[in-house]
């Protein structure tokens, strides 16, 4: 994956608080087995914290200014993005934000953009607070999706996925998906405490994923406001092997397998490795979100 070097990056759709405190609140998942059951219960989850029972108040991120200034200061093109991670995803965040903005238009509709937070530890958020175990994750009251970088790592480490940028520009279009799916009123499907291969929660997660895929089939050819061009210029078949492979690494069967040695159906919140693929690549295949239809 390659951005256009000479590409403008849009700083405000992300909201830099590394290394801030936040005030008030105590967050109630730790590490250890506390915080490997936040992991497989939140991995990739299509809402807040207080769903999985983490939350501890609602504090807003509170950055102090030479953190909000990071990736202002460092993150300015797309030659930036090929060569610093964070700046990677604030390119990411503007790429899949370009995409949607007029495929609502297209249909009618209004796309209200969403910032990312990138965070270290700990972060308040509109759906309470949380740390890093719980994984990438959006929140729908403030509309934001929250990340620590350290997650990456981990996808690698912990999980087994290649690893490589766009696995990590899968991850960040994943919780853009579920943006959509608020924005479109299909998110609270999840949230009716069900689990399980046929339940609401997985068919909301594997929709978030074929979203992903719709937004990748495009990346290269959806131009970005600023330069009339598009801001990724290169995305190869190499590029979607790793995202179908993060896609598969982060499956409820690969980690139960892995993390409690059985695999148990009944209590899948995002689907198998295999349907999370199948349904990325049917994004990806077919370009159409109107294919991304999991509830039939």
């Amino acid at each position: 994956m390659q951005f256009d070097d000479d590409a403008d990056l849009d700083t405000s759709e992300v909201q830099d608080v590394r290394g801030s405190r936040i005030p008030g609140g105590r967050a109630t998942v730790g590490g250890g087995i506390a915080g490997l059951i936040a992991l497989l219960l939140g991995l990739f989850f299509g809402v807040g914290p207080d769903q999985l029972g983490l939350s501890s108040g609602n504090d807003e991120p509170a950055a102090s200014s030479s953190s909000l200034a990071q990736v202002q200061q460092s993150c300015r093109t797309g030659r930036d993005a090929n060569a610093k991670e964070d700046c990677r995803i604030v390119a990411v965040v503007n790429s899949v934000q370009d995409f949607w903005r007029p495929e609502f238009q297209r249909r009618n509709a209004t796309y209200y953009p969403a910032q990312t937070v990138l965070f270290t530890n700990r972060v308040g958020t509109a759906c309470g607070s949380a740390t890093s175990a719980v994984g990438p994750f959006y929140c729908p009251g403030d509309r934001k999706v929250y990340l620590d970088l350290g997650f990456f790592d981990e996808l690698r480490t912990k999980f087994g996925s290649n690893g490589g940028p766009f696995a990590q520009a899968y991850v960040v279009a994943h919780e853009y998906g579920h943006h959509v799916q608020n924005l479109m009123g299909t998110l609270q499907r999840s949230q009716d405490g069900r689990t399980g291969r046929d339940s609401n929660a997985v068919k909301v997660e594997l929709q978030a994923d074929c979203y992903a895929g719709v937004w990748a089939r495009h990346a290269t050819r959806s131009p970005d406001d600023r330069t009339g061009r598009p801001l990724i210029s290169s995305l190869d078949d190499n590029d979607i092997r790793d995202g179908l492979d993060a896609a598969a690494a982060v499956g409820d069967d690969r980690i139960q397998e892995k993390f409690q040695g059985r695999v148990t159906p009944e209590s899948w919140t995002h689907g198998s490795a295999e349907q999370r693929q199948q349904w990325f690549y049917q994004g990806y295949r077919t370009g159409d979100m109107g294919q991304c239809n999991t509830f039939r």
